[in-house]
């Protein structure tokens, strides 16, 4: 067992890779993040440099360390998180050919209702874990393999963005079964490639990376990036797992019905079980944390990413002013948020800015204001939209009780729960009280603790109880949820009834880009 003070946690996600740096007894001590552009120059496409990304990384290690005041060689190790569902394509020589494909690019949408209508999606599914959608890395393949046939040689490989980093700092391909079950290619039984998925995208298994553990540990830093970040060379790493099912481990919501809402970029409802569980409907994903600990729940494409359009587009006034006077401008924003009444005097806000998954798993679906009045001003457009996000995870929550049940608790994280305006709007949306760590790294704080579970630091992934720092409680206020019980199957009807111009205004969009 290691007796170096310091164990660092890394997330690689959609808009920021952040590093924070834990002793041994899981507070954190320094933070440092790089943010990055998602590229989305056409309707469909949402796509990153995996180098600027690569570059970020490094610069988070060593600001962490710096900030810290900490030497490398006084870090235990490092365990990594990473966004899912992201595809890249490399050369024989690890030469990224394409950028990084992230979660939210639709482009694939119609090969996902091929797969569906013709291939067996249904049941490549059940076996997987990942919903066939355009999400999926999966679906991603059959695209490429029909438009870029050329990119299908035998040297190539197929990875995600946390694979690129670990070839990059280590020359090795490996990927955890984490991120591999979220690529709907890992059988969840067999915890190997799925032969069929396989098949179906047209690649062998030797053109994916080795599934390890999510605790599996590595070494062999290459020495130009030891003098980049600051740490030794002989560092161990420790693969870890993915951003969603790291987050639930991160805020303690590992017990039998304890619920997890997460917002970050984008957001998720998800509960922990001991066994693969995936949903005769379809309407859930499947993903591992351990070989004994399995997450399921629903996965949302628009989430903090929503109030960052309201920031730019309709808000940009607002932002300067935040800027001049040294403010943050989401801290203005839900300010001006919280002068507007819950329900924001009848106008709802369907966030699907970028298509959506769970629970309605469209990619075509497109985002709107539903009731619109001359009564209504900007900050009810703001306040409508934080509002639409929480109600859109609600209806993730009904769907995912079918499985599990009603929740015993509830516990959120993600960038959203710095906000008060916020955590009070999902006590009162969910109807049920609502605990929040005050920790907010809870994805980088569980890749530690699986660490240190991996390294024998601790005999079990309940021991971050004792971690998890001091808590924000918030009951419903009762007006306010009777308020949103009103709207709630309003805003759950609305999407079903527009199915059809859903799919005529992304083929317009389609057809102009």
């Amino acid at each position: 067992m290691t007796m170096k003070p310091y164990r660092m946690g890394v997330d690689i996600g959609t808009t920021s890779t952040k590093a924070v740096l834990f002793d041994r007894r899981g507070r954190a001590l320094s933070r440092h993040g790089e943010e990055y552009p998602l590229m989305t120059p056409a309707p469909g496409v949402a796509e990153q440099d995996p180098e600027l990304i690569f570059q970020s990384v490094l610069r988070s290690i060593r600001g962490c360390l710096e900030q810290a005041g900490a030497a490398g060689g006084e870090v235990g190790f490092v365990a990594f998180s990473s966004a899912m569902h992201s595809l890249i394509v490399v050369d024989g020589s690890g030469q990224p050919l394409t950028p990084s494909i992230t979660w939210a690019d639709n482009r694939s949408a119609a090969y996902a209702e091929i797969i569906k209508t013709e291939h067996n999606g249904h049941e490549i599914y059940r076996r997987t874990g990942t919903p066939i959608h355009p999400m999926s890395p999966l679906v991603k393949l059959v695209w490429l393999r029909s438009e870029r046939p050329e990119l299908f040689k035998a040297e190539h490989k197929f990875i995600s963005i946390k694979e690129y980093v670990f070839h990059r700092l280590l020359g090795q391909y490996v990927v955890d079964h984490s991120i591999a079950s979220a690529t709907g290619l890992l059988n969840l039984e067999t915890l190997d490639w799925d032969e069929e998925a396989l098949q179906l995208a047209g690649i062998v298994g030797e053109q994916l990376s080795l599934p390890v553990a999510t605790t599996h540990a590595m070494s062999g830093l290459k020495p130009e990036y030891a003098v980049v970040t600051g740490l030794p060379v002989d560092i161990t790493f420790i693969t870890g797992a993915n951003d969603g099912v790291l987050s639930n481990l991160g805020v303690a919501a590992i017990d039998p019905g304890v619920v997890a809402v997460t917002i970050g970029t984008s957001g998720a409802v998800r509960t922990v079980t001991d066994k693969p569980v995936t949903d005769p409907e379809g309407r859930v994903f499947c993903y591992a944390l351990t070989e004994k600990h399995w997450v399921i729940g629903g996965p949302v494409n628009n989430g903090g990413m929503i109030l960052r359009w309201v920031r730019d587009e309709l808000a940009g006034a607002e932002a300067e002013t935040a800027k001049r006077l040294g403010i943050d401008a989401y801290e203005l924003l839900t300010g001006i948020a919280a002068k507007v009444p819950p329900g924001s005097d009848g106008l709802l806000f369907h966030p699907y800015l970028a298509g959506e998954r769970a629970p309605i798993w469209n990619a075509n679906a497109r985002g709107s204001y539903f009731g619109l009045g001359m009564h209504h001003k900007k900050e009810h457009m703001i306040r409508a939209a934080m509002e639409g996000v929480i109600m859109n995870l609600y209806t993730v929550l009904t769907a995912l009780q079918e499985l599990i049940g009603p929740p015993a608790h509830v516990l959120a994280t993600g960038g959203f729960a710095r906000s008060e305006l916020w955590r009070q709007m999902l006590a009162d949306v969910f109807g049920q009280e609502v605990t929040v760590p005050e920790s907010f790294e809870s994805s980088c704080l569980g890749a530690v603790v699986l660490g240190m579970y991996g390294q024998g630091e601790i005999g079990s992934l309940s021991e971050v109880k004792e971690m998890v720092g001091g808590i924000h409680t918030h009951k419903p206020d009762e007006a306010a949820a009777e308020t949103y019980r009103k709207l709630l199957p309003l805003f759950a009807e609305l999407p079903r009834l527009l199915e059809a111009p859903y799919a005529a205004i992304a083929s317009f969009q389609r057809e102009q880009g």
